[in-house]
């Protein structure tokens, strides 16, 4: 039986934003070339092919085992043009190994980052800003100001690429909005973002990432896509990402442990987030056995996590 959870939950506090921040923990790979979106559709499990100027879309790249190597936000804002946003941190190993699987394709993958500026942009002030250009659903995207702009689930909030260089445009008009408010957005989204610490820990639905849209199940072959089917359509999947208030600041790829059984790990923080007078957020793949049992933070004595309600419905096995 599948039940729905988090009905009795606190949702994570609220947190005011308004403004934009600059983003360099995320960089930018551009493929391009008249194959770039049918090679990525190869390797990503969202749909390339059909993916349009006016749209954005979440990704997963997974290793032959089906684990998460990298998540993106995919652009195609040209037919013969995809770009891709991921963590800086892990950029350079992902391009390197997208570029080995190119063959004779034509597409060429490179780092963009040094001609894209990544902004989160939040609030009303910057919804004022965008104007009509303003993408109103999750996921809808547009152009603006020389560069790409996507509407991001959960708060009024938008991920935009503004183009860099030599010549760089002048930032927004707005407010500064302060990075650890941004990233409190974003865990608070439910939207996971693998980063160098937590590459190769999660198949996609361990993190929900194909309850955020990110997998597509009917697209056909990618690496791993035979692993990632069986978790979904075998009942073989035991985890999932939760929300949590921890009592101490958290990061990705620390382990959670379960009262009831010490000696191994229940979980890994996949993002985390620390906001002075709001206190410490984190989003946690767990065992769903573990789920109802008194979690910690780094070891079986840590900090003690406090499960919130999800901004999406997130399916459990029932015992």
């Amino acid at each position: 039986m599948i039940i729905t959870a988090m009905s009795g939950l606190s949702p994570a506090p609220a947190v005011a934003a308004d403004g934009f921040v600059v983003l360099p923990r995320l960089g930018v790979i551009a493929a391009e070339g008249a194959d770039a979106a049918t090679f990525l559709h190869g390797q990503l499990t969202q749909d390339v092919a059909h993916l349009d100027a006016a749209h954005a879309r979440p990704a997963g790249y997974c290793s032959p085992k089906g684990r998460l190597l990298a998540s993106f936000v995919v652009f195609r804002p040209q037919p013969d043009r995809v770009l891709l946003a991921c963590s800086a941190d892990l950029l350079p190993a992902v391009s390197k190994r997208l570029s080995m699987f190119v063959l004779r394709a034509k597409c060429k993958l490179r780092d963009a980052s040094a001609d894209w500026r990544v902004l989160g942009l939040a609030g009303p002030s910057a919804a004022d800003w965008l104007g009509a250009a303003a993408p109103a659903e999750p996921w809808a995207a547009a152009a603006h100001a020389g560069g790409h702009v996507v509407r991001l689930p959960g708060a009024a909030r938008w991920l935009m690429l503004s183009p860099s260089g030599d010549k760089l445009p002048p930032l927004p008009p707005l407010p500064a909005l302060a990075p650890a408010a941004w990233d409190w957005l974003d865990v608070q989204s439910g939207v996971p973002t693998i980063v160098a610490a937590t590459a190769e820990q999660f198949v996609p639905q361990m993190v929900n990432l194909e309850l955020v849209g990110g997998v597509h199940f009917q697209k056909g072959c990618y690496p791993g896509q035979e692993v990632v089917a069986r978790s979904q359509y075998r009942g073989t999947l035991k985890r999932r990402a939760f929300l949590f208030r921890a009592d101490a600041p958290a990061v990705p790829g620390q382990e959670v442990f379960a009262a009831d059984d010490p000696s191994q790990p229940a979980g890994m923080v996949v993002n985390a987030a620390s906001l002075e007078g709001l206190g410490h957020l984190a989003l946690v793949e767990v065992k769903l056995a573990a789920l109802e049992q008194p979690l910690h933070l780094g070891a079986p004595g840590g900090a003690a996590l406090h499960r919130l309600a999800m901004p999406y419905p997130v399916p459990l096995e029932a015992s």
